[in-house]
């Protein structure tokens, strides 16, 4: 940076916003010129005495230092300073040495690298002219022991004297001024940083704390929970504020924290039960537990809300599954009955009837089996959703109930225009599994393919021996196809898709039931389709048999898990919560802890 620019720049700047390095590094440089100046007044002054040569230019080289400052104005760095305090060290040995070295009027000076150091305010470049301040010194010594150089005389010595101790004792004063200005600033900004910082914590919504091993305060910050009773919090700790029941879990939470570097926690305060607070706990580097407490009343509330209403939906559901699993009978009994006199009528078994009641008939004993069909897969669901679904184990020909399916569909794909195929093993696939059960998955599938293939469509039916593992049945069709975001939910209970005219034609259970029986025999369905192009549906079942029930995929609602009751172990010095026993630590005073009530 130019001279010029340099000066504009700082008469652009007002002395308040001048930055502490700025300031410093100004009052450096008027330091040099200022002991350059009076090293060069004294020069002027010793030209009216007859002085001699070597004093006069002992006083130049002791002026080039202070004019060689002049360069920090374009170029200041931890290098160029260092290189001034060289400059230094070698300009007062000179000066000593052409004076008489040690013994000399300006050896007082072999403390002025040191002093230049100080004005420059690095700790580094101190301990470097103290340094050049002893080699100087030692280089003095030796030259007074050499004797090469002659002392000055009587006249010279005292002016000579008097400018070494002046300008060594002002120097070390006006040195020192902007380094304690320096100090004094960084300090202060220091106590403003960190009075910032505790402003933030105090005004933060939240309780910072710092805990012992044993749950005492150590520190707080910020603002306290509803409902947490502070005195007993800086008396006892924080074990002994939660309520007696839960300061199990807060114990358990410490040491979770202590082992394992954080934990989460929840309690209610032993003196306002309606309220609660969320404890989080993290290790800190040095080996203590950091947490932070917050109101989760209004949170908890809702959580205990929701928790309420899903264990009641869940009790309502099941209620509804058993209902309907045991009114299987009663549901079944007049339908059969409706199903086998229609039939009776339909066939004209106790003689013949009009051509309108015949219609009737085969109407009321078409609806009737329709709504058999509807009512068996909401009882089956039910019974599987009850957990009261048993599986009549049997070890048979997968070809029978296969076959048994595909003549069962024949007849609606016959009348429908739909090509119904198959591919069975020409030898026997031994299986062991629920043939009424495995019938009734092939025949979901397959009334699921031809009701949505439509005429000239075909649907293929595959099943094959996957050796040890199982068997595959593998349904395909030319049908409509499904959306892709309609793959995830299909599978559910009640959830349909296609057309409206289709969807009334069932009620959303046929996949469903199809993946809950394939889960009872430990076997899986999966699904593949394109929409316009048709479906594939894969289903595995395993060949080994289970000597008990298989475990359903649909799992009951459970009650909360209730964590045991593990010992606890307290040592004598720590506050024994859960007995109410009182513990009074050391008093609690300072700035460690900033707390200020909960705002309204």
């Amino acid at each position: 940076m130019p001279f010029k620019s340099y000066f504009q720049d700082l008469s652009r700047t007002s002395p308040l916003a001048a930055t502490p390095r700025r300031r410093v590094r100004l009052g450096v440089i008027v330091w040099h010129l200022g002991w350059s100046a009076v090293t060069l007044a004294a020069l002027l002054g010793l030209l009216f005495l007859p002085a001699s040569p070597r004093v006069l230019g002992a006083l130049v080289v002791a002026a080039l230092p202070g004019v060689s400052s002049i360069f920090l104005l374009t170029r200041d760095g931890h290098r160029a300073r260092q290189m001034l305090v060289w400059i230094w060290g070698l300009a007062c040995l000179i000066a000593i040495g052409l004076t008489g070295g040690i013994f000399g009027p300006l050896a007082a000076w072999a403390a002025a690298p040191m002093a230049a150091a100080v004005a420059l305010n690095q700790r580094r470049l101190i301990l470097l002219g103290a340094t050049l301040s002893v080699t100087t010194t030692l280089f003095a010594i030796l030259l007074s022991l050499a004797r090469l150089i002659d002392l000055p005389d009587l006249v010279e010595s005292f002016w000579l004297s008097s400018l070494a101790v002046v300008t060594l004792v002002s120097g070390f004063g006006l040195a020192l001024l902007p380094a304690l200005r320096a100090r004094t600033e960084m300090a202060r900004g220091a106590e403003d940083d960190r009075a910032r910082f505790l402003k933030i914590l105090s005004e933060q919504p939240h309780l910072i704390v710092a805990l012992g091993d044993d749950g005492r305060l150590i520190s707080a910050h910020g603002e306290a929970p509803l409902g947490l009773d502070m005195p007993t919090l800086m008396k006892h700790g924080l074990i002994v504020c939660a309520h007696v029941p839960d300061r199990l879990g807060v114990m358990q939470a410490i040491d979770e924290a202590r082992v394992n570097g954080r934990a989460e926690t929840g309690f209610m305060p032993h003196a306002a039960l309606e309220h609660y607070v969320r404890l989080s706990l993290r290790r800190g580097s040095d080996g203590r537990l950091y947490g932070v407490l917050a109101d989760a009343s209004l949170h908890h509330a809702r959580e205990e809300a929701l928790e309420s209403a899903r264990f009641e939906a869940e009790n309502l559901n099941q209620g509804k599954s058993r209902f309907l699993a045991s009114m299987s009978h009663e549901l079944r009994t007049p339908l059969n009955a409706v199903i086998g006199f229609s039939d009776i009528m339909r066939q004209q078994l106790f003689g013949p009837l009009s051509e309108k009641y015949t219609e009737y008939a085969q109407l009321i004993w078409e609806s009737g089996q329709h709504v058999l069909d509807l009512v068996n897969d909401v009882l089956d669901m039910s019974k599987i959703e009850a957990q009261r679904y048993d599986l009549s184990l049997e070890t048979f020909d997968a070809r029978e109930p296969v076959s048994g399916a595909l003549r069962l569909i024949f007849t609606a794909a016959h009348d429908k225009g739909v090509a119904v195929r198959s591919v069975l093993p020409p030898t026997p696939v031994e299986v062991t599994a629920d043939k009424r059960a495995l019938k009734q998955m092939c025949l979901n599938l397959l009334s699921n393919a031809v009701k949505f293939t439509p005429r000239g469509g075909s649907v293929t039916l595959i099943l094959s021996d996957a050796g040890a593992d199982g068997i595959d049945v593998q349904i395909t069709d030319t049908g409509i196809g499904i959306a892709a975001e309609d793959l995830q939910r299909l599978g559910k209970p009640y959830e349909q898709t296609g057309p409206m005219e289709q969807r009334v034609l069932g009620t959303g259970l046929g996949l469903s039931l199809v993946q809950a029986l394939a889960g009872l025999h430990k076997g899986r369905m999966s699904l593949e389709s394109e929409l316009g192009k048709g479906t594939s549906v894969s289903l595995f079942l395993p060949i080994a048999a289970h000597s008990d029930q298989p475990e359903l995929p649909l799992s009951p609602p459970v009650s909360p898990p209730v964590a045991p009751e593990a010992p606890v172990a307290v040592s004598p010095e720590t506050p024994r919560p859960l007995e109410d026993r009182l513990y009074t630590p050391p008093d609690l005073s300072g700035s460690d802890f900033v707390i200020r009530p909960p705002k309204s």
